[in-house]
C-alpha cells in the first residue's frame, strides 16, 4: 500500500477572502475619487423645447446631419464658433440649446459642447430638431 497517494479533499478559501476584502477597501477608496464634476447637462421633452424656444434668451445652434454648425439659418465654420458663442451669450443668458438633426455626429456635439464650456456657458440642452 506504499503506492498508493492519499487524496486531497479539502479547499482552503482564507486566501481567496483576503483577496477579495483588499480589492473591496481599494474599490471604497478610489470611488469617491471617480466623482468628476461634469456638465449638467437637461434634456428637455419635445413639447417643453418648442414653448421654452419662444420664452427664453438661449443660444440656439442646429448641428446638421453634414456636422455643420447653424444659427439664424446661417452656417458657423468650426473656427469662429468660440466667438460666435460669446458673442450671443452677452444677450441670450439663459444658455445654450443644441438642435440636433438625425444623422448629426456625436463628435460634431460634443465639439460645440467643449466650445461653449470654454468660454463660459455653463448651461446646456441637448433635443432633436
Amino acid at each position: 500500500m506504499a503506492g498508493q497517494r492519499k487524496t486531497f479533499n479539502e479547499i482552503n478559501i482564507t486566501p481567496l477572502t483576503d483577496i477579495f476584502l483588499v480589492l473591496l477597501i481599494i474599490m471604497m477608496v478610489i470611488a469617491p475619487l471617480l466623482d468628476q464634476q461634469g456638465l449638467n447637462l437637461a434634456v428637455p421633452n419635445m413639447i417643453e423645447v418648442q414653448d421654452e424656444i419662444k420664452d427664453s434668451k438661449l443660444i440656439k445652434v442646429v448641428v446638421t446631419d453634414e456636422d455643420k454648425y447653424m444659427v439664424d439659418d446661417v452656417e458657423v465654420p468650426v473656427s469662429d464658433l468660440a466667438n460666435m458663442i460669446t458673442e450671443q451669450a452677452q444677450e441670450n443668458t439663459d444658455g445654450l440649446l443644441i438642435m440636433t438633426q438625425d444623422n448629426a455626429t456625436h463628435g460634431a456635439v460634443v465639439k460645440l459642447m467643449d466650445e461653449a464650456r470654454n468660454v463660459g456657458v455653463t448651461n446646456i440642452s441637448i433635443t432633436e430638431y
